[in-house]
């Protein structure tokens, strides 16, 4: 696409007015204004990342040594937490299938740059040659964007409420008067300062500093795991809420499990944050989509499956929090514990590694804080990615494309998010229902965006000669069908359940339909504003000289 952009001085971005060491070209036009165009020096992202970079920065998003911990007591209300492992296998085949329709749509527009499903979706569409389906581009590709945000800006919040939880506990372990709510709250802000300066100023290095971080986290998560299976097979005569391996693998009921899924799938999102990738891989069209499937099948089908197994595996009576009438034991005690792996490893250090089951909590808590700062760095970078691209699009305020000057950074959108995931991490850190709320604003979001990309995939391939049947029809629509039937299911069921349960689930029901209204509102108050429509005209292509790429057809 040719774009012309007004004239600014020659030491300003034309992006965003920002100083930028650009050489530009003046351009008069037959009317006589004054334009400037980029030439080859426009400062760009540089591909450096081969499959082995975009599999380990995805890798670093679906982190399971942290996840274990800052999950379980989400996941521990007995009424459904029998279910747990399956829970989480259903969840893996979902994301799965999803995964292999952005695997699809990686391969078809390897030019995506850091778009991915926003850029996918107007991609597909504007593909259509007849006007009657090219029209609705505009419109696809904001309804995928603007939903991506009820997920990509939550998310990083959920992270700071989790790495307060686990600072709070790391401190409680020396000095048991810590943990007042404003204590927690400042613990929230500071790391949340911390992840938005890095992110701000940018990070070198990365795909290093991911390697290393998930190394530690997987030998702390298989060391804990092992030690569980061990400390079981050793102590037989404890009662164990799972009786076999089997019951910790099998079903137990419909609707906890629904339940279950609804919180499991916050562990294995993050493959898609690959395919933001594009612009700084060296053959995007390759390892962009290899490295999508291959960071779920390590960390979710490996280690995830083994850990929860574990961990499962080990819950037992003996395992109990309070006292008296507060006494509570297994999954309640998970439940009610702000750091039930915590608590678990402490029983097992001191049974199978001579008592030093404090010793072995801490260091295990400190790999999680680790795991943590990748974790949450690596999704507000991913966030601000798609609002930078909205930004530059003008779908969203342009403040949000611009770029440091020094930095090149989207950072108006990185302060943005910053704030945002303070306040819901402070929000979160609370109580055990604030958390729940985010959770499951967060999980909404995930389902309807996984859930579009997957008919954005069915709608990029129809009619493609020789394309993968499966990859891109049958997996899709496969997607499609469980992560919408999954949001509906876990609305539902939640709903009928009662009790906090259901005041959580209405709570962010409530709140990601207030986000989606918003949305259309603010698209067509923009077209009442600016006159620019909503639906393309039927010169839209011509008129704005538009080729996309095709791509490959498989």
């Amino acid at each position: 696409m040719n774009a012309s952009f007004p004239f600014r001085r020659s030491h300003e971005c034309f992006l965003c007015g920002n100083d930028a060491a650009r050489v530009v070209k003046h351009c008069e036009t037959q009317e006589g204004d004054y334009y400037m165009a980029a030439e080859s020096s426009e400062v760009k992202m540089v591909p450096t990342l081969g499959l082995t970079g975009v599999t380990i920065n995805a890798m670093a998003l679906i982190a399971p040594g942290a996840f274990l911990w800052t999950t379980y007591q989400l996941q521990a209300p007995a009424a459904s937490a029998m279910n747990m492992w399956f829970s989480v296998f259903i969840a893996t085949a979902i994301a799965l299938l999803t995964a292999i329709a952005y695997a699809a749509l990686a391969r078809r527009y390897p030019e995506a740059g850091a778009g991915s499903s926003y850029y996918f979706a107007e991609a597909a569409i504007l593909h259509k040659e007849e006007h009657r389906h090219f029209r609705f581009a505009r419109l696809a590709k904001f309804i995928v964007g603007w939903a991506s945000h009820l997920y990509y800006w939550v998310y990083p919040g959920i992270m700071v409420a989790f790495m307060g939880l686990v600072v709070t506990y790391i401190i409680q372990t020396f000095n048991p008067d810590f943990g007042a709510p404003w204590q927690e709250v400042i613990v929230c802000i500071v790391f949340a300062a911390l992840v938005g300066g890095i992110a701000y100023i940018g990070v070198s290095g990365a795909t290093v500093a991911n390697i290393i971080i998930n190394v530690i986290q997987i030998l702390s998560l298989v060391i804990f795991s092992v030690l569980a299976i061990a400390y079981r097979t050793s102590h037989p005569n404890v009662h164990y809420l799972h009786p076999s391996a089997l019951s910790v693998l099998a079903p137990h009921d419909f609707s906890g499990l629904v339940f279950q899924v609804s919180i499991a799938i916050l562990l294995v999102v993050g493959f898609e944050s690959a395919t933001a990738l594009a612009a700084e891989t060296k053959n995007p069209g390759r390892d962009i989509p290899r490295g999508v499937i291959l960071s779920l099948i390590i960390q979710a089908v490996i280690f995830y499956f083994f850990e929860y197994f574990a961990a499962n595996f080990f819950i037992n009576s003996g395992y109990t929090t309070g006292s008296g009438k507060t006494l509570l034991t297994g999954f309640d005690a998970a439940f009610g514990s702000g750091a039930p792996i915590g608590d678990m490893a402490k029983i097992i250090g001191d049974a199978m590694l001579g008592g030093n089951g404090t010793a072995f909590a801490v260091i295990l808590a400190a790999t999680v804080v680790i795991a943590l700062v990748g974790t949450s760095l690596s999704c507000l970078n991913t966030g601000v990615r798609v609002t930078y691209a909205m930004g530059k699009d003008t779908e969203l305020p342009t403040v949000f494309g611009f770029l440091h000057g020094r930095f090149r950074t989207p950072h108006v959108g990185v302060i943005v998010l910053t704030i945002i995931s303070a306040v819901l991490g402070s929000y979160g850190v609370l109580s055990i229902d604030h958390l729940t709320q985010i959770t499951l604003i967060s999980n909404i979001g995930t389902f309807v965006l996984y859930g579009m990309t997957c008919i954005v995939c069915v709608v990029a391939f129809a009619g493609v000669v020789g394309r993968n049947v499966f990859g891109t029809l049958v997996a899709p629509i496969l997607g499609a069908v469980l992560n919408i039937g999954m949001l509906l299911a876990v609305l539902y069921y939640a709903i009928v359940a009662g009790g906090t349960t259901q005041v959580d689930t209405i709570i962010a029901g409530v709140f990601s339909l207030a986000w989606l209204v918003a949305g259309f509102a603010y698209l067509y108050i923009r077209q009442a504003v600016t006159g620019i429509r909503v639906l393309h005209p039927e010169d839209h292509k011509e008129k704005n000289n538009i080729s996309v790429g095709a791509g490959g057809g498989r």
